[in-house]
């Protein structure tokens, strides 16, 4: 049987980053105070984080997280996936960010700006996600 969940983590990957970018071309172009900086940080995080979601997303889809026989969703997962992705992606703009602005200081600020609102986001993103079934082979899922 074809695997159906990648093409979940696919369409997940893809809707994640178009929030991700957004957020990232924002905050570095209001740090940096140039939007071609902010641009050229954004755009060069697509590919990497792309890249990162994805593995992200199939490590926890991985992840055996049971109670008697039935998978396990809950909040307390979605909020582990949002800080262990948000360490994973801070660290990524942290490097680009001081690479394309020449700076470290302005890389650690746009790094550690995300922090919070890209743990909101990427929760939310993940509940919104939590709602539909798009990908997912009919399995017996308890939620927690």
């Amino acid at each position: 049987m074809k695997d159906q969940s990648r093409k979940r983590h696919i369409a997940k990957t893809l809707t994640w980053r178009v929030v991700g970018t957004l957020d990232t071309i924002l905050i570095s172009w209001f740090i940096s105070g140039n939007p071609f900086t902010g641009l050229k940080i954004g755009f060069s995080e697509m590919i990497t984080k792309m890249i990162l979601y994805y593995i992200h997303e199939r490590v926890w889809f991985k992840l055996n997280l049971t109670r008697d026989g039935k998978l396990l969703e809950s909040r307390k997962r979605h909020f582990g996936k949002t800080i262990t992705w948000r360490i994973l992606g801070t660290l990524d703009t942290i490097i680009l960010a001081w690479i394309i602005s020449g700076n470290p200081l302005t890389g650690l600020k746009i790094g550690l700006s995300e922090v919070i609102t890209k743990m909101i986001l990427y929760y939310l993103h993940e509940r919104i996600w939590h709602k539909t079934k798009f990908g997912l082979v009919t399995q017996n899922v308890e939620t927690v």
